[in-house]
């Protein structure tokens, strides 16, 4: 038990705060990084070059917010080393806030289009439909709504 006052997480220039966002940048960046790993490996599987036109498409496009995603849940600890020490923080922590939520967002639609691209090719367009749309319904829920949710009953 810890004899510390707890602080509010809302506490603007609390270096808590801080280190909540870098905390939570370490928690998306591996799966957007394994997400990537995997896409760039698929072009180089033998049957990739079978698929058709609409697939290599949904491939692009999971390729593309894969990569965007990683660019900006990195940009806020690079930007952090490069402007070192830091002048305004709480602006800082405003911008990066920012780009993690885009990071986010651009993660998400690539899980959803991954959730497409591998289950369509297993099951069939529509099993792929359906389950890429239970994945988006359940992102939302999970990463949007509840903590909406949470944060106006609080």
């Amino acid at each position: 038990m810890s004899t510390r006052p707890e602080q509010p997480d809302c506490e603007p220039g609390g270096e808590g705060d801080f280190t909540d966002l870098l905390s939570e940048t370490r928690i998306l960046l591996p799966g957007a990084q394994m997400l990537s790993a995997f896409l760039v490996i698929l072009p180089f599987n033998s049957g990739f070059a079978q698929i058709v036109h609409v697939e290599k498409l949904l491939f692009l496009a999971t390729f593309f917010f894969s990569l965007t995603s990683l660019v900006l849940l990195s940009a806020p600890a690079i930007q952090h080393r490069l402007m070192r020490p830091l002048k305004d923080r709480a602006r800082f922590k405003r911008v990066a806030t920012r780009q993690i939520v885009a990071g986010a967002f651009a993660l998400a639609i690539a899980l959803v289009l991954g959730t497409d691209l591998v289950i369509s090719e297993v099951f069939g367009a529509t099993v792929g439909l359906i389950m890429s749309a239970l994945m988006a319904l359940l992102i939302l829920c999970a990463w949007w709504l509840l903590p909406l949710y949470l944060k106006r009953s609080l």
